[in-house]
């Protein structure tokens, strides 16, 4: 039988993510036409709990695109910087890498302003770069997935516009799992996506769009289809998707946000991420020879990036993940372009602990006693 030797195990990596057991039931509700009356019934609450979620502006347009995250970031990309654009791409890490990627394949003129690994932007830095390139847009990353190193999106933003730049933010593995921020730092463009904190399955990107950011777009040129955002706010505003939706996705994001907004209740999601950081903190802080990865001050409350202790390596580390996989967890051995640059370099691999999205802080104390014994047995 099909699935029958397939391993049920709690996912404590960085997304995909443990899903709720009524998320899971919710695939089986009935499935519709997008273009007919029942896809209101679904989108209608949606796009609701979204706007409640982000505290976004009523002026703000949310768009959902098919696919991943990395399609709306693409899509700001291709709507957002035109040809004879400067973008400078802010990175700290390999998803701030991946934007800086993402613009120079689609041909535009970016330049690159990168931190260490583990560091966070530092606005000093960050203002002699805007002075040197000065750029039409700027792209950085509120949550580093890889490092575990959370922006201070607000006072980034604020930099960047004093220098007449607009921002476009990627809010990919945070969303749902802390403040926004969207009014106060007013970016052009917010993106996310449903498979980190918001604890759900892949397949839906998400794009919060100020009117700005339309006002730009219809000065670029070759936009595409897809990622277009002038074509996708068509239907976002009737309460659609520009082209075939998962349907079985979008009945487990109708189920999922009313729980978020209604049950659970944003304000505590927000302070659970919050106390299993603390958790996770602590836990390290215990834990001889081993230390937080993300600059102080600056660590993310979805996950949280360890340096292991002299003697750990990247293939024990391969280890560690096969013996927590036998107590049934699924564990982070940490990004393995870092990893390997941080070992050719003479310093220690870091892992990743993903506390996001329905994890409890229950789940993650028993995760991190089996895991202290593991990483004790194996360095």
């Amino acid at each position: 039988m099909i699935g029958s030797d397939f391993a049920e195990l709690q996912l404590f990596i960085t997304g995909p993510i443990l899903l709720r057991k009524e998320v899971r039931e919710a695939g089986l509700l009935p499935e519709f036409g997008h273009r007919d009356s029942e896809n209101v019934k679904r989108f209608g609450p949606i796009m609701e709990n979204l706007r409640k979620l982000s505290g976004a502006p009523e002026d703000y347009d949310i768009i959902i695109f098919n696919g991943s995250g990395t399609n709306v970031l693409e899509a700001s990309v291709r709507s957002l910087v035109a040809s004879d654009d400067t973008v400078l791409n802010v990175s700290v890490g390999a998803f701030g890498d991946l934007y800086h990627k993402l613009a120079v394949t689609n041909g535009k003129n970016a330049v690159q302003l990168k931190f260490d690994y583990g560091r966070a932007i530092d606005l000093d830095k960050l203002e002699q770069a805007l002075e040197e390139y000065s750029p039409d847009v700027v792209t950085f990353t509120q949550n580093e997935t890889s490092t575990g190193v959370f922006n201070n999106v607000p006072e980034v933003c604020a930099l960047i516009h004093k220098y007449g730049a607009k921002s476009l933010v990627d809010a990919v593995s945070i969303f749902g799992g802390a403040p926004s921020c969207i009014a106060e730092a007013k970016p052009m463009m917010y993106s996310t996506s449903t498979q980190k904190s918001l604890g759900l399955p892949a397949g839906f990107g998400i794009a919060f769009v100020s009117p700005e950011g339309f006002e730009k777009a219809e000065k670029v040129e070759n936009r595409g289809y897809t990622t277009d955002i002038l074509a996708q706010v068509e239907k976002a505003r009737n309460l659609q998707t520009l082209t075939t939706p998962n349907g079985t996705l979008v009945n487990q994001m109708c189920v999922q946000l009313d729980y978020i907004v209604n049950d659970e209740t944003i304000e505590k999601r927000f302070a659970r991420h919050e106390e299993m950081r603390e958790m996770a903190h602590e836990w390290v802080e215990q834990m001889d020879g081993y230390s937080l990865f993300a600059q102080e001050g600056y660590r993310s409350p979805s996950v949280s990036a360890v340096q292991t202790a002299p003697g750990m390596t990247v293939e024990k580390l391969k280890q560690v993940k096969e013996a927590m996989r036998g107590h049934g967890y699924l564990f982070d051995p940490g990004y393995g372009k870092i990893n390997k640059e941080l070992e050719a370099s003479g310093r220690q691999p870091i892992f990743r602990i993903g506390h996001m999205a329905d994890i409890s802080p229950e789940m993650l104390k028993k995760y991190l006693e089996i895991l202290s014994g593991v990483l004790k047995d194996i360095n």
